[in-house]
């Protein structure tokens, strides 16, 4: 993931059945639908953990 603000990280594949035809969905960013188990998900960036 760049730290250029406006680009999209894409997922490789779905969280719940492990697919990878994922398409953008919603106004958000973030929002991604899987076309094969119907699932809708989001993702964010949280922020750099200190070591």
């Amino acid at each position: 993931m760049s730290g250029t603000s406006g680009e999209r990280a894409v997922p490789y594949y779905c969280p719940f059945c492990a697919s990878e035809d994922l398409w953008p969905a919603g106004e958000t960013h973030g929002q991604w639908e899987c076309r094969s188990c119907t699932r809708a998900f989001s993702l964010k960036f949280v922020g750099l953990v200190a070591r």
